[in-house]
């Protein structure tokens, strides 16, 4: 579920094709940039990608108990993160060797997620995301799901992050040095101050107002002023982390140009 997020998705959607990921569902709420012309270009390039408007705010549960039920028919996994977030296996595994790994009454796997700050950049990265973003805060933040569909509760109540499951079925805490999740939640604050605009929580219709300061949604020291402090660029740099990046490089750069293939597309449009 995203707003305004065309800029990284041709990223997203093609870097988590290449690691296993066969189908995306994208959940627009109220995007007002070129997303829906974007998401057509990319099923026009055989990306199984599908675009269904939800327009209501703070009911990101609701959605994802929706697409739970779309993906039940045709789907054995489905992962709910989100666009700025991107899967990486510091064990050199697989998505496939990493489900296939799991015994039969597993039906939620629990990923941690590290949170990597602007990195001492003052503009958005040219070569995206990955490439860009090295330096990190130390400690795992949250965490997000994958699951088996068929293994919900038949409430799809979920908070989020997981779900209820069935009786029978469990989940398990992947470990870190074999999946983890990259969230690039602060970037350059250029890129960033249209985020800290939009809704920042579930308990609070408008970045504004004075309510939840402490959630996790919120940005720590920022309050309710999208004014950039001084130090925006090296904040939330505890951990210099260049393991997706180097991989990155590795797999999916032109041994020629060094372009990777979000590039390539970009400038035969441009």
């Amino acid at each position: 579920m995203l707003r305004n997020q065309a800029r990284i998705m041709r990223e997203w959607v093609m870097y988590h094709a290449r690691i296993g990921v066969q189908s995306w569902f994208i959940y627009d709420n109220n995007s007002d940039d070129d997303l829906s012309n974007l998401i057509e270009s990319l099923d026009d390039e055989n990306f199984n990608i599908t675009r269904h408007v939800w327009p209501w705010i703070k009911t990101q549960e609701a959605g994802f108990s929706h697409c739970a039920l779309r993906a039940k028919d045709s789907c054995e996994w489905v992962g709910f993160i989100d666009v700025d977030e991107f899967l990486y296996f510091p064990s050199g595994l697989s998505l496939h060797d990493v489900i296939r790994n799991l015994t039969s009454n597993v039906a939620e796997v629990r990923i941690s997620c590290h949170t990597f700050g602007p990195s001492g950049l003052k503009r958005a990265p040219v070569k995206g995301v990955m490439l860009g973003y090295t330096c990190r805060m130390a400690a795992p933040e949250r965490h997000k799901s994958i699951v088996r569909p068929e293994a919900l509760n038949s409430s799809l109540i979920n908070s989020v992050h997981h779900f209820q499951l069935t009786s029978g079925f469990e989940f398990v805490n992947m470990k870190r040095n074999v999946l983890v999740i990259n969230h690039y939640k602060y970037q350059a604050w250029e890129v960033f101050k249209e985020k800290f605009y939009r809704r920042p929580s579930t308990y609070s219709s408008d970045w504004q107002e004075n309510k939840k300061l402490a959630s996790k949604d919120r940005t720590p020291g920022l309050g309710t002023r999208a004014i950039e402090p001084s130090d925006w660029s090296t904040r939330f740099c505890e951990v210099v982390d260049t393991g997706l990046r180097d991989r990155v490089v590795k797999m999916l750069s032109d041994p020629k140009t060094q372009m990777l293939p979000w590039q390539k597309q970009e400038k035969i449009v441009d």
